[in-house]
């Protein structure tokens, strides 16, 4: 599977992350170098765009992303 599109300029893990890289790691394994589909952070960047993507989001809350894309 290729890379998500959206590494280079992911601000969640390129700023974020910065202070955890082991953890940082594993989860590009699995949501940036793996199945993107289920990350949170691109269903909101394909829904609606990289400006509505909070820097805060964890590629983990799925939940907290289908209620962003709701209130859209």
């Amino acid at each position: 599977m290729a890379d998500c599109e959206c590494i280079p300029k992911c601000i969640f893990f390129n700023d974020k992350m910065a202070d955890m890289p082991s953890m940082a790691e594993s989860m590009k394994k699995r949501y940036c170098q793996g199945d993107n589909s289920t990350c949170a952070r691109y269903m909101v960047f394909k829904a609606l765009g990289r400006e509505k993507v909070p820097p805060d989001l964890f590629p983990t809350a799925a939940d907290k992303a289908k209620k962003i894309m709701e209130q859209a």
